[in-house]
Formats: structure tokens, sequence, C-alpha cells
């Protein structure tokens, strides 16, 4: 599949020099409306210095290839402003690490509201490694706040190709987060121990299992720990410890070999770092997004839905359902097609869903899940025959597929190798979308 791609076009390189962080910004949508443009905040950031450092940690992330590291294209991070916070967003080339710095409580005036790119180039990123002190740093999101340092002013262009397992993650992300809890919480002293003391093997598998008030490494799985595979991918959390507060540890409630969060908590602001289950498995292939994708109302209700949202500081389910008359099965479900198409994020800290606007077509969203795309042409082709008691059969080339629709076993190689833990195979959900069909036949 061939990547897309997406052009940057700056007025300028973005410059941190007097005091002053000019960010210039790239085609975005505001409240306002789309721009060419955008400038969303004028002000102080009054922890400089973990700002940052937390600026440096993200772009860190858009720079690298954590699984077969090699040379590759620069990816600018996404900023959104809500109003009250500026979020910073980045996802690994490989797709296996997605990163997220919260900016809370801005000091200053918030001039629109909305998500752009912004240019993080090679000299900025060399400033933002020299800023220490305690000296505010003023913060400008838009291109009035350039400083006269900007070398001439040329415009700026880049054209960066975008893996479709980059776009995919970001919607797999918000999914799988939206299933996990808070496992533990630690204080600084504990959490720079913990780190620190993380095997140095990039590959290393480790679980974090909560003891007392602090985390003990353990090399087998178990309820209540947290699986981190490859140790290696959290080191853009090292950086930040001497300013940490407290660390947060999220993921699921079984204790299994999946993916995990890792939350800093620092003066003014947030760092998130979520980590795929593997460092050769990013998390597009997790498949967790597939069913809701599946639903024959999905793409007609994410429309109602995406009309709804605003970039307000969290997206309220329970307000969404009444303002568009959907159940909230049939939100959560809109709320995951528009995450594939990078409109709506996950925020762990506040368990909450959030608004943004990434430059991605709609019309990808199948292009992009090639297993959802064969399903649909199996139920289409009259591939699938449904049986008593929740099963089903799936006529294929490789031979026929017993499924079973409610716990969503199958008989291929597929769904023996993963177990369910990638999400539903084609003929589970093959079936799922001829089982719906058939209800909505039904007289």
């Amino acid at each position: 599949m061939t990547s897309a791609v997406q052009a940057y076009t700056y007025t300028g390189p973005s410059v941190l020099a007097g005091g002053k962080l000019g960010l210039s910004t790239s085609g975005g949508t505001a409240l306002s409306g789309p721009a060419a443009h955008p400038r969303f905040f004028s002000g102080l950031l009054i922890h400089a210095a973990p700002a940052a450092a937390g600026l440096l940690a993200v772009a860190d992330v858009a720079l690298t290839r954590y699984h077969q590291p090699r040379p590759g294209s620069t990816r600018d991070p996404v900023v959104t402003c809500d109003g009250q916070r500026l979020r910073f967003e980045s996802f690994s080339a490989c797709g296996g690490v997605y990163a997220r710095l919260d900016v809370l409580a801005l000091d200053g005036d918030v001039l629109d509201r909305g998500t752009t790119n912004v240019d993080v180039n090679g000299p900025l990123r060399e400033s933002l490694a020299r800023v220490g002190g305690t000296d505010p740093l003023h913060l400008g999101v838009g291109a009035d706040e350039l400083t006269a340092t900007t070398l001439d002013g040329a415009v700026v262009e880049k054209k960066v190709p975008l893996p479709p397992r980059w776009l995919r993650g970001f919607a797999e992300v918000q999914v799988m987060a939206a299933g996990w809890d808070l496992r533990a919480e630690l204080a600084a002293p504990q959490a720079v121990r913990f780190l620190r003391s993380l095997p140095k093997g990039a590959r290393s598998t480790v679980w974090a299992v909560p003891a007392g008030r602090d985390l003990r490494l353990s090399a087998t799985g178990g309820r209540g720990g947290v699986c981190l595979s490859g140790t290696g991918r959290v080191a853009t959390l090292l950086p930040l410890l001497r300013f940490a507060k407290a660390l947060r540890v999220y993921g699921p409630a079984d204790g299994a070999a999946t993916a995990s969060a890792w939350e800093l908590e620092l003066p003014g602001m947030r760092y998130t770092l979520a980590v795929s289950p593997q460092p050769a498995r990013g998390f597009s292939g997790e498949g967790q997004v597939l069913d809701d994708l599946a639903a024959a109302e999905a793409a007609a209700d994410a429309d109602v839905i995406g009309m709804l949202l605003t970039f307000g500081p969290a997206v309220q389910l329970g307000l969404l359902a009444d303002r568009s008359g959907l159940p909230l099965q049939r939100v959560r479900a809109a709320l995951t097609q528009l995450g594939t198409a990078g409109r709506v994020g996950y925020d762990l800290h506040e368990a909450g869903h959030f608004h943004r606007e990434l430059p991605y077509d709609r019309a990808q969203v199948a292009a992009l899940n090639p297993r959802l795309t064969a399903a649909r042409k199996l139920a289409d082709s009259g591939a699938v025959r449904l049986l008593p008691a929740g099963q089903a059969e799936v006529t294929t080339d490789g031979g026929i597929r017993r499924v079973g629709l409610m716990e969503g076993t199958c008989t291929c190689p597929w769904w023996f190798d993963h177990r369910g833990s990638r999400g539903p195979c084609k003929h589970v959900l093959s079936a799922r979308i001829a089982s719906r069909l058939a209800v909505e036949a039904t007289p």
C-alpha cells in the first residue's frame, strides 16, 4: 500500500531567541474555519525548561523508528488548542510509540481554537535543548510571533510520506486507551528509581508490578501488572525525570502482554507515552477499531457526531448522545470512525476523548483497514452462511472457516496465531456484517 503524502508549508522556520519561542504553523482547522497558517496562542510558559524538554521529547518520537532503526523523513508534531491547554502529539515512524505533551493552564491570549502542524527544525531542537533556569518563556503558536531571526522570511516547505500504519495508529491508540485503567502512581523519587532501573536492552520485555507505593520489575505477567515490551522505547521519559512530580502507569486489568501508557506529571504539564505490545508490532495492526467500523450506520453516525464536535476541553459522550439522539454505543462507534480520520483522541488522565482535526481524508478509512475491506467483500459475495446458536461458516479460497459470532472465534490460521488479541479476523468480521444485514432485512 502506498503512503499518503502530507505537505507542510510554513511562512518561516520556528525559532527560539531572546526568550521567545515562535512556532510556525501549517495547514490547520480552527473554530474560525480552515487556515493556511492558524494562530492559536500568545502568552507565557511559566515553566520554560520542562516545556522545552517536553516539546523536544515529542519531536524525538516523531523522528524515530524504534523497530529496525534507519534514517527517515521528519514528521512535524501536531498541536491542538482547546482554549485551556495546548496538546502536542506525535507518532513514531514505525507506528509503535505515541507521545503527547499537554501544556495546562495557559497564561496568555487564546486567539483561536483548533489543530495544526508546527515546524520543529534542527536549529530549533538545538535551542530547546539549551533551555534552563527559572525564567518564563514567551510562546507564540502562529506566524505573528516569529522573531526577527527568521532568516530571510522565505517560505519553508516539506513533503512527508505518511505510512498507512502511522495513520491507523492514531485510531487504534484512542480505542485501546479507552479500555485501560490507572494501575499505579508513583511519587517522584520512586518514579526516577524505577525508570532508571529498566533493562538497558532496547528490546527487553518486563512487567511493572505494583508493590506498595513502588513498582517492581518482573519477567512474567500477572493481574495488576503492566507490560512494557521494548524498554528502550520509553527513552524519551528519561531526560524529563529531573522535572518529574509523579509517574502514572496505565494498562488493562488482566496484566496481559499488551500495550501500555506511561505518564509523567511535570510542572504545569503532563507528558504521556503509549507503547505498542511489541517493538515489531505497531498500533496499526491491533484491529480494535474494526468491529465499530464494520457497523453499517457508523459512517452516517460519524457525520452527525462530527458536526457536533467543538474544540472544547473534552468530548462529553452523554451530551453528544442527547444532541444527536443516538444511543451511547453508536456514539462510541462514531467516535471510532472519526478517530480513524484523526479527529478524536483519548486522554487517560481525564478518562475522556478530545477533539482534534488531522488533515486526513475520511475516504481513506476503508483503504487504511484492508481486513475490513476483505470482510465486506466476503459478506457481499455471499460467502457467509449463518447457522443456529450464533455460528457461521465462511467459504474462502483456503476452505470453509467456522466462526463463533459472539466470542469472535474462527478456525482460520490467523485466529489461532492471535486468539483475538489483535481484533477480529476477516471471517469473524464478515459473519458479523452478514448477521447485522440479516437482522435489518427481517420484517
